[in-house]
């Protein structure tokens, strides 16, 4: 049995420079963080017995004169209001392509706010995300957030459509979520529909981290080069969630585990008999994580 770790897994480049950011700033002295720096839950620990405290906005309401670090997830322009009023220093790791969607968002509010024209500013996202709720921000929370196709008989294709995406959602879903925006306007577009539609416009931007977008076909190459693929991510990691799927695409023989914890005997099984045994990961698996999997399936031996 042969295991080899996926190189390309691992941290991206905007949870890596967070994690670097809060060790360092933590060499400073107190730190809080709001929210989970990285959906994966040991290495939140492991920066917890460092010193960084996991804050929620409840508690980012009640704080004053401290150092409060922003995660790479970006934040809405609230979180920054909250820490002018309470004197807060603001330690930020947003990722600079979030930063660059978030922008993109408020400037088509800003130019659509006030023309009372019924226009839609559409998120494809998970509700809720951290970085979904940034970007609702920009938007003063009026854009309306779709999370799959199911969700598309929200909108009014009678009046004009903005549709931007979550970094870090998967490619083919928003092609799809195209294809389904257009053909439901092409319907209505039908002079038999008697519906009026000819000034209602349908832009949309494909904003998933071109990272992100490119790691599936290399993780998707590793997978089919193994017999087995363990597959590490943390439980509350959308991108997790999408990758583990794009894997289990091409190898049907994938495992998904958080941690050595989630390894049962029977997938220690599974591994033993199998020739090539890969081990990838999310944008938010930390490397140490995967050569901990590693090393317990080798040990197993």
């Amino acid at each position: 049995m042969k295991v080899t770790i996926d190189d390309n897994s691992g941290f991206c480049f905007g949870v890596t420079t967070a994690i670097q950011t809060a060790e360092r700033e933590l060499q400073k002295g107190k730190l809080f963080c709001l929210g989970d720096i990285v959906h994966n839950g040991q290495e939140v620990e492991r920066l917890d017995q460092l010193g960084l405290e996991t804050i929620d906005y409840d508690d980012l309401r009640t704080l004053h004169n401290v150092r409060v670090l922003l995660r790479a997830h970006g934040e809405p322009p609230s979180t920054y209001h909250i820490a002018k009023r309470n004197n807060i220093e603001i330690i930020d790791a947003s990722c600079p392509v979030v930063l660059h969607l978030q922008k993109r968002i408020r400037d088509t509010y800003q130019t659509l706010h006030g023309k009372n024209t019924g226009a839609q500013i559409v998120i494809f996202g998970k509700k809720g995300h951290a970085e979904v709720i940034g970007l609702e921000g920009q938007t003063n929370n009026t854009a309306i957030v779709i999370e799959s196709i199911k969700d598309l008989d929200k909108l009014d294709y009678t009046k004009s459509i903005y549709l931007f995406s979550q970094t870090t959602k998967s490619v083919e879903e928003f092609q799809q979520i195209v294809s389904e925006i257009k053909e439901r306007r092409t319907k209505l577009a039908n002079p038999d529909s008697g519906v009026q539609t000819q000034d209602a416009i349908f832009e949309y931007h494909n904003t998933i981290c071109r990272n992100v977008a490119n790691r599936v076909k290399k993780l998707q190459d590793f997978a089919r080069s193994n017999d087995i693929v363990v597959f590490v991510g943390g439980k509350k990691s959308s991108n997790a969630k999408v990758l583990y799927n794009n894997c289990l695409e091409v190898n049907s023989c994938t495992l998904f585990v958080s941690s050595v914890a989630d390894i049962t005997p029977e997938m220690l099984e599974q591994c033993h008999r199998a020739e090539h045994v890969g081990i990838c990961g999310a944008t938010s698996t930390p490397k140490w994580l995967m050569e901990e999997v590693k090393q317990y399936i080798v040990d197993s031996l």
